[in-house]
């Protein structure tokens, strides 16, 4: 059993020493893993039966092996953080072609030093005299990896592939708009010609329907567990000042449907009306959406629940309703939606989330384009355990907003 344990951690990925990942990722692979194993034990004892004489000892064994290995791997990433920061075992990138994917990818490494990236040479283009540079940068210099950020003209491509090989360097490219949708293609026939679809998302077909199962479970443990602080919220906000208890605000929902999304209260009654005095102190000069730190309209109980995400809660009744779910973009309202760009319609292919990759990634201190962009990701990149990850990984960003306040 124990070689068995091995081939399914194998098989699940968690050996890949070359693929560097946030920690949160690992989790949903060593709980698939783990319950993988189990069950392995469980065929076995269908046919043993006089191994295990209590099936509990099957269950400890599964919970205990996927504690115990969270935090073994817990400890070794912040071991491998360490030891980034420090310089030691980071891989040398060295960018080829420049444009705006160069600058975020540059700046992302420079900025997240753990990652274990450092990009040591910036180059426009592959030509004839750059080549010659590389090559004599590399006398002097060991690198690892090559990342080529733009496309480049067909004769350029081939050189820069053929320069990697040569040397023993690992070659990656951006892909382009057309080629990162390759994975969300479906291929059929009409008319006898090969006919290639490509998927908006992969919220389609069955994972929409996963999506809505883990949807309504996860909501309806929540509102079960949480409906104490239900009840105490709701009390507070009705002595500290007057109103309803719940507000409902008009978002824009999957393909631009408006729907009520309910929160607690943490504003005064006429905010919506207010706003429109308020924009000129709007922080958020880089897109549609309107932050003021020192809002005037937030209630002194709705500083606090904002801080702590309490008012969110309600979210979970537009979940089972099926106006929202768990994860996915923000809802933003209709006047911000109408400052959409082309490309942000994007983010109205699915239904919106009570937290997002965005806000995991970052929250306040990204521009919009930047959220835009990761929730875009994720529109196109969903799995259910993308979604476990992002619900950890909101935990951790509460609790942190939390205790620094």
């Amino acid at each position: 059993m124990s070689v068995l344990w091995v081939v399914v951690f194998a098989l699940s990925g968690l050996y890949n020493l070359k693929r560097r990942e946030y920690f949160f990722g690992e989790v949903g692979k060593i709980f698939v893993a783990t319950t993988a194993a189990i069950a392995l034990v469980i065929v076995l004892i269908f046919f043993r039966r006089d191994w295990f004489s209590s099936r509990f000892i099957i269950l400890a064994i599964w919970g205990l092996s996927f504690v115990f290995i969270v935090v073994e791997r817990l400890i070794i990433h912040y071991l491998k953080r360490w030891s980034y920061k420090k310089g030691k075992g980071v891989k040398r990138i060295i960018l080829v072609g420049g444009g705006e994917a160069g600058k975020y990818i540059a700046r992302d490494f420079s900025f997240h030093p753990q990652l274990g990236y450092r990009v040591v040479d910036e180059l426009p283009d592959f030509t004839e005299f750059t080549e010659k540079h590389l090559a004599k940068f590399l006398e002097t210099h060991e690198i690892d990896e090559i990342i080529q950020t733009r496309n480049l003209n067909i004769d350029d491509n081939v050189a820069l592939i053929d320069f990697c090989n040569e040397r023993h360097l690992t070659f990656r490219y951006v892909a382009d708009y057309i080629g990162a949708q390759f994975s969300r293609i479906d291929i059929t026939t009409l008319a006898g010609l090969p006919i290639v679809e490509m998927k908006r998302t992969s919220l389609e077909g069955w994972g929409r329907i996963y999506k809505r199962f883990f949807d309504i479970i996860f909501s309806i443990l929540v509102l079960i567990i949480l409906s104490p602080i239900f009840l105490i919220v709701a009390i507070v906000i009705k002595v500290d000042t007057r109103g309803p208890v719940f507000v409902g605000l008009s978002r824009v929902g999957k393909r631009g449907r408006i729907f009520k999304c309910w929160k607690f209260r943490s504003m005064v009654n006429n905010a919506h009306e207010l706003k429109k005095e308020l924009m000129k102190y709007n922080e958020r000069a880089d897109g549609p959406l309107f932050k003021m730190t020192n809002d005037p309209r937030i209630t002194r109980v709705g500083r606090f629940i904002r801080r702590t995400s309490v008012d969110e809660l309600p979210n979970f009744v537009n979940v089972l309703l099926g106006k929202m779910s768990v994860v996915g973009p923000r809802p933003h309202e209709p006047e911000e939606v109408a400052k959409y760009q082309k490309h942000h319609k994007k983010l109205l292919a699915i239904k919106p989330g009570i937290s997002g990759l965005a806000q995991v990634s970052g929250r306040s201190n990204l521009n919009f384009e930047e959220e835009a962009r990761l929730d875009i990701y994720y529109v196109e990149n969903w799995s259910l355990w993308k979604d476990i990850e992002i619900i950890i990984r909101t935990l951790f960003v509460v609790i942190g907003r939390r205790n620094v306040s």
